[in-house]
């Protein structure tokens, strides 16, 4: 395998891969799936990843976190994806962190982030897919706002204790500016959650905000001017988020290749076909070209360069794209008993789907990506 990493984060890597394996494997998920769990995931768990810092990844070590970057906060949700583990650390440690940071709001709930005590789910979006469309509205009142409105697959949403909210306080649904990104509590009144059971097994919440009240202190950042902190959330998310597919798709063919060599037809082991070597080197291709896209977005995001943008959603379409290929080909390579809930292959598609759709597809990004150069 090429080696992408340096020594320390190399360590980072085996370190995490050592600690997912051994607490949230495959069966792990199964088992929250099974019992029909309506938290989502395991605070207890949670609670580990604290215990190991991994919850104070992106946070500054003059704030108790480890001061590291997207990089490193990539190879923990790289193990993450690689054996399906349910956890908040996306949400949470990488998107809502950086949301946070340099804002007034850091300083109330890092503490608790870092302490693994604190989880964070993202109310951006508001209908089927993931548009820049923010309709809900942030009326003044008194000494601060009334929120107003709907969002829509918020990730942890009945169970987080923070909801970055991106609502507006200016402007029309589809206008860039006029964005106000709040900060409101779990328990603010005339909020209502009601979470659904997505594809890949996991909960996601509607949430409704009919007059919810927060005061002025509940604004991250500035007023009218939450494009700044949601951009930042988003291209974390969109990162991570492909990084944790690289996980995904990197779990499956590792399952398939090894499926092939295990499996006999006609006395043959299957791995020994030409025309599947030709497939699983095709995918193997795929997949380090999208490990390499993912590397430069993550890098740029560290630099903080003003090419960060264009590369995270190269590296979210091609993760999708790269990591789609991996699991289709591992449920085919599978034969029948791809399609069985006995194999874990089958729980790998679900979660790329999910994923896929998390932060915008593979269209949305082209898309993107085609606006910006002028098309």
């Amino acid at each position: 395998m090429p080696l992408y990493l340096d020594d320390d984060q190399t360590v980072l890597q085996d370190t995490i891969r050592d600690f997912v394996a051994e607490h949230a494997p495959v069966s792990h998920m199964r088992a929250l799936r099974d019992a029909d769990d309506a938290t989502g995931f395991s605070r207890d768990l949670w609670k580990q990843f604290a215990e190991m810092g991994f919850t104070g990844i992106l946070i500054g070590e003059d704030q108790g976190g480890l001061g590291l970057g997207h990089v490193e906060a990539g190879v923990v949700l790289e193990e993450i994806g690689r054996n399906l583990s349910p956890s908040p650390f996306l949400s949470t440690a990488v998107a809502a962190v950086e949301a946070l940071k340099g804002t007034a709001q850091a300083e109330r709930w890092f503490p608790g982030i870092i302490a693994g005590e604190t989880v964070a789910a993202l109310a951006i979006d508001e209908g089927a897919k993931h548009r820049d469309t923010v309709a809900m509205t942030a009326e003044r009142s008194g000494n601060g706002f009334k929120l107003t409105g709907a969002k829509r697959f918020v990730t942890h949403g009945h169970t987080a204790d923070l909801i970055i909210v991106a609502a507006r306080t200016g402007g029309s649904a589809d206008d860039k500016d006029g964005i106000t990104l709040f900060a409101v509590p779990k328990d603010a009144a005339g909020l209502t959650a009601n979470a659904e059971r997505l594809a890949d097994s996991s909960l996601a919440a509607r949430l409704e905000f009919e007059g919810v009240e927060v005061d002025a202190d509940a604004v991250i950042g500035e007023v009218d001017a939450g494009r700044t902190p949601l951009d930042r959330l988003l291209r974390a998310g969109r990162t991570g988020a492909s990084a944790e597919l690289l996980g995904v798709g990197g779990g499956a063919m590792d399952m398939t290749i090894g499926y092939m060599k295990e499996r006999k037809q006609f006395g043959t082991l299957i791995g020994s076909f030409q025309a599947l070597q030709h497939r699983a080197a095709h995918l193997y291709s795929e997949m380090e070209v999208a490990r390499a896209a993912v590397l430069k977005a993550q890098q740029l995001l560290d630099q903080g360069s003003d090419r960060a943008d264009e590369a995270v959603s190269v590296a979210k379409a091609m993760t999708a794209l790269a990591t789609t290929l991996s699991v289709q080909e591992g449920v085919q390579m599978h034969g029948g008993i791809g399609m069985t809930d006995e194999y874990d292959i089958g729980f790998y598609m679900k979660r790329a789907r999910v994923l896929a759709e998390m932060f915008g597809d593979a269209n949305f990004h082209a898309d993107r990506l085609a606006v910006a150069a002028g098309y």
